[in-house]
This record gives C-alpha cells, sequence and structure tokens, in this order.
C-alpha cells in the first residue's frame, strides 16, 4: 500500500493548481443552495476532462450531479460534494473546500480503480446548509449500493469521530379571525397570541429535555397592525436531538405544545415541515480509524477524540444508508466559529487551500485502504450492521 499512497500523494500535489483554482472561484463566486449553478457546472466539468462519467441535474436537481469513474464490479466509494454558500456570509462554513478535496481524492483514486476493480463516485450535493440533497438521495436509496460514503468538511480541528444532531424544521400557522382591538376585540380569535403562548410553552419545555437537545425558532409573521387582532400568525423552529429516536419523541411534545396553544385560544393549527429533515451522523469507527493512520501519515497528529457538534448535517441521512464518515480538517484556531467571516476569509485562504489538499489526500487514502482490504470492509460492514439493527 505504501507505493499506492505516495501515488496519492503525488496525485493530488499535481493537481494543486487545479484544485485552488476551483476552490477559489467558488470561493468567490458565492452561490445559495439550489442556485449554485458557476460551481456545480465548473466540478462537473472538471471530472468530465478527467474521464469521470458525469449525469448532470441528477434525481431531477438542477444544481445535482453524480459523476462515475469505474464499472462498479467491485468495491464502490460514493464521494459527497457540498458547494452552497451562506446568505449574506458568503462561504462561511468553507464548502468550496468540501468540493474541491472530494475532487481530489475521486482523481487520485482513479489508479486504484484501474488496479483492483470498482467504483469511485462524486455526487454533486446541493443546498446542505437548508433543503439538502443528500436527504431525498438517500431516500431514493442511491447510496445504498456503495460500500462506503466520505466528506471532508473545514473546521478550527481536525476530527475524524464527527457526530452531529438529527433536527426536525417545523412550521407552526395558526389561523384566527380578525377584528377592531379596541372596538370589538370579543369579535376575534387572535393568532399571534397561540404563537406566543407556543414558544412560552416550548421555553417551559426546554427545562425537561435531555442534554444535547435543541430547540429554537422565531415569529415569521406576528400581525399587520396593533388595532387589528391577527388572525394569521406563524412560527418556524428547528428541534434537534442527539437521535432520529430522541427527536421524534421531542417532536411529539413540542406538537403538545403547539396543540395546547390551539386549544386556548381557539385558533386553528397548521403544521408543516419548512425543510428536509436531517438524521443524526453515525461515523463508522474502523472507517475512522483508517482515516487517523492516514492522517499521522500527512503528519497531522494534533486529532480531537470526537466532535460533538450541536449543528444538523444531510450526511446524517447518508450515514444511516451506509457505512461513512464526515472528516473535519482545520482551517482556523480552535474556538473560531463556523458561519463567521472568519471562517469565510480562511476558506479562501491559503491556509484553507493547504488543508484542503491534505483532508484530499486522507480521504483518498482512506479509500484505498477499502478497496484494497477486504478484512476491513467486513469489519466496517459489521460495525454498521450491528450499529443499525
Amino acid at each position: 500500500m505504501d507505493e499506492i499512497k505516495e501515488n496519492i500523494d503525488t496525485c493530488v500535489d499535481g493537481l494543486k493548481d487545479e484544485l485552488i483554482n476551483l476552490s477559489t472561484f467558488i470561493h468567490d463566486n458565492p452561490e445559495l443552495g439550489n442556485q449554485e449553478y458557476k460551481a456545480s457546472a465548473l466540478i462537473a466539468d472538471m471530472l468530465e476532462r478527467y474521464g469521470f462519467r458525469v449525469e448532470r441535474g441528477y434525481l431531477g436537481l438542477e444544481t445535482a450531479f453524480k459523476a462515475d469513474y469505474g464499472k462498479g464490479d467491485g468495491v464502490s466509494v460514493a464521494i459527497m460534494a457540498e458547494y452552497d454558500a451562506l446568505p449574506g456570509l458568503g462561504h462561511g462554513c468553507g464548502h468550496n473546500l468540501i468540493c474541491a478535496a472530494g475532487v481530489g481524492a475521486a482523481i487520485a483514486l482513479k489508479p486504484v480503480v484501474d488496479q483492483f476493480g470498482g467504483l469511485v463516485t462524486v455526487f454533486g450535493t446541493p443546498a446542505e446548509e437548508t433543503n439538502g440533497a443528500k436527504v431525498p438521495m438517500a431516500a431514493a436509496g442511491v447510496f445504498d449500493p456503495y460500500d462506503i460514503a466520505i466528506m471532508a468538511h473545514p473546521s478550527d480541528k481536525y476530527c475524524v469521530y464527527s457526530s452531529s444532531l438529527a433536527m426536525d424544521a417545523m412550521q407552526f400557522e395558526y389561523l384566527g379571525r380578525a377584528a377592531h382591538a379596541a372596538a370589538a376585540p370579543q369579535e376575534g380569535i387572535n393568532a399571534l397570541d397561540a404563537v406566543i403562548q407556543l414558544f412560552n410553552s416550548i421555553n417551559a419545555l426546554r427545562q425537561q429535555t435531555e442534554d444535547g437537545s435543541r430547540i429554537h425558532g422565531i415569529i415569521t409573521d406576528g400581525g399587520k397592525a396593533p388595532n387589528i387582532i391577527p388572525d394569521h400568525a406563524e412560527a418556524r423552529f428547528y428541534v434537534r436531538a442527539t437521535t432520529r429516536a430522541k427527536l421524534d419523541v421531542l417532536r411529539e411534545r413540542v406538537i403538545n405544545c403547539a396543540k395546547g396553544a390551539e386549544i386556548s385560544t381557539g385558533a386553528t393549527l397548521k403544521i408543516s415541515n419548512f425543510e428536509f429533515s436531517f438524521d443524526d451522523m453515525i461515523t463508522n469507527h474502523h472507517l475512522a480509524e483508517a482515516c487517523i493512520e492516514n492522517l499521522k501519515r500527512l503528519d497531522i497528529y494534533d486529532l480531537s477524540e470526537n466532535d460533538k457538534n450541536m449543528g444538523s448535517t444531510d450526511m446524517g441521512n447518508v450515514s444511516h444508508r451506509v457505512p461513512s464518515m464526515h472528516m473535519y480538517f482545520k482551517i482556523v484556531e480552535p474556538g473560531t466559529p463556523g458561519h463567521s467571516i472568519e471562517m469565510c476569509n480562511a476558506a479562501g485562504s491559503e491556509k484553507g487551500m493547504n488543508a484542503m489538499l491534505v483532508a484530499a489526500k486522507a480521504l483518498a487514502m482512506t479509500a484505498a485502504d477499502v478497496m484494497s482490504d477486504e478484512e476491513l470492509r467486513q469489519r466496517i460492514r459489521d460495525e454498521f450492521n450491528k450499529i443499525l439493527k
């Protein structure tokens, strides 16, 4: 394997200028989720140049793609590429580095596919920050045939044992009856009162929730004028928990809060999801251990044992369908928050680009281990089957 990994190292180094140019262009031209037309096209074009078969507009999503190299007659590896930006902040989550690392890893794996057979696929997955495309992809079963699914995300640390919270994006809409707030208040049904009671009930519920749970929301409509009793009010909440099973329980408790406000005010309640639901991230430990050894090979020894991420990602949905790893790589100093201007600046910096190249190498070397080692593949699969029984 030493020769294979030396070749991966050399290949990624040879791609350095192209990967940096790709990442820099996407960083300097940020596009919101499902609007990443330039980024998606640029990535797909590069993969086509390197011999990948690219299906654009994958699953009917305009800015999604699927890029294959190989025939699928052996071990199959799925690599995730994200490239959406944040409103008003640009690439404050560094998705420009995610896609460049994924592309570099995939191209470096071509000789491994040629030697061992199998398939390497880059999935272009739009809108991770909102309606993550990995959710419908996972639901459609597109990841099920793969042996592993991997990606790398910029952070303030190196970590392979990542986690994330399961999340439901819940919208509560109350329909009341308008009336003059001074002349005829008795004729109205106040929808805003229902929303306020919802907030108060959820605030009380928080004391009784398990550590790791999160409930946070905003009022998106609270009425039009103070002398009109609002006949419509609306609130949106993200409800999160450490596992999907725990979230399902918490979700019902939140719904009961909403129903209580409906009963007490007389307003009619409508419940919906305003974004896709994300599952918790399940990191495959045998896959992660292989990645750790490759990071050490690349002189990365400062590794965090576990990243207890209080955010959520659609990679969680993938990890419930196939053994997965969501590696983090360091581009900022410890304690620097994600979704910040500091993270955005680092994602376009020389330090960020160099870390992206390390991440590309680590992903490719780890995939090469899996493709060449039947015993490792079995340990990975056994762990996956045991956890998701």
